[in-house]
């Protein structure tokens, strides 16, 4: 198949456009500056500009661009980059695909922010209800952006990503230093739960949605076994042979991050339950496993 990627040069659209390659599939990667390589193809989602040929030769389009939600403070500035990012890129793919007569399959980028900051245990699947708040709001916009390419009868999916497990980026990224150096904590009670998923398994799931023609709609990405703060804690300590027996009180997290802490005191466990339906096995149920894929 032939895979348009917007975001190829983030940590997740890297993995998979080596990923769909190395299964057989020719990829474009979408450009904002000059690139002379020929996988390569010029676009400025600010303005809408994208060459509609392009988009006519693919079989599917994935969209991963937008900015880090890890940046902070939020500022107004830093809010409205988190939104524009997302919306102006998905707008003018979405409206791309409505136009062209091949109607390539569109798969935008989503996130488990769209259930809220917080809900406890409960356990959300893709039917569960909206959550409030400013990444919730984000997250609901990004999604409805994606709406003119199924109203114009092409495939979409929606991928709900949770936080990837990988030593060179994602999740671990900037936890590694720390828990190698002994300073790995446990946030606030710890009993929030962590919704996540391994590369591995976020990017066969990718794959698996982009190869399968029937599969349209959004879908949670996350390992079938979620776990807790505490437990995540205790997991990543062990694997690296490093002791966590700190904690990050919440009243110290909520005075030096301000709203940031509620991403990280917040519980969110998220079921992958329209993925498992579709055939999809996960290949690391639970965070040992993923943990030893991703140290790997």
């Amino acid at each position: 198949m032939h895979v348009v990627i917007g975001g190829a040069s983030g940590f997740l659209g890297t993995a998979l456009t080596g990923h769909l390659r190395e299964h057989g599939h020719e990829v474009t990667r979408l450009v904002r500056k000059d690139d002379p390589k020929s996988d390569a193809s010029r676009w400025d989602p600010r303005t809408g500009r994208i060459d509609q040929v392009v988009i006519d030769r693919a079989d599917a389009i994935v969209n991963l661009s937008g900015s880090s939600v890890a940046r902070w403070p939020r500022t107004g500035r830093v809010r409205r980059e988190l939104l524009a990012s997302r919306i102006d890129s998905t707008t003018t793919l979405a409206r791309a695909v409505a136009a062209s007569e091949t109607k390539p399959a569109l798969l935008s980028g989503s996130a488990m922010g769209i259930y809220g900051p917080d809900r406890g245990d409960e356990v959300l699947s893709e039917s569960s209800d909206l959550g409030t708040g400013f990444l919730s709001e984000v997250v609901q916009r990004w999604e409805a952006a994606a709406q003119p390419a199924a109203d114009a009868g092409a495939r979409v999916c929606w991928l709900r990503t949770t936080l990837p497990l990988d030593r060179h980026g994602g999740l671990l990224g900037p936890l590694l230093p720390l828990f190698k150096t002994g300073l790995g904590a446990r946030l606030g009670s710890g009993r929030q739960y962590m919704a996540m998923v391994s590369l591995a398994d976020w990017l066969r799931a990718v794959t698996f949605l982009i190869e399968n023609l029937d599969a349209s709609g959004p879908f949670n990405i996350a390992m079938p076994k979620p776990p807790t703060n505490a437990e995540f804690t205790e997991a990543l300590g062990k694997a690296l042979h490093r002791p966590t027996l700190l904690v990050a009180p919440t009243v110290v997290l909520k005075g030096v991050l301000g709203g940031v802490s509620d991403d990280l005191l917040g519980s969110l466990r998220v079921d992958s339950m329209r993925l498992r339906e579709a055939g999809f096995t996960f290949e690391h149920h639970d965070v040992e496993s993923a943990l030893v894929q991703a140290l790997a």
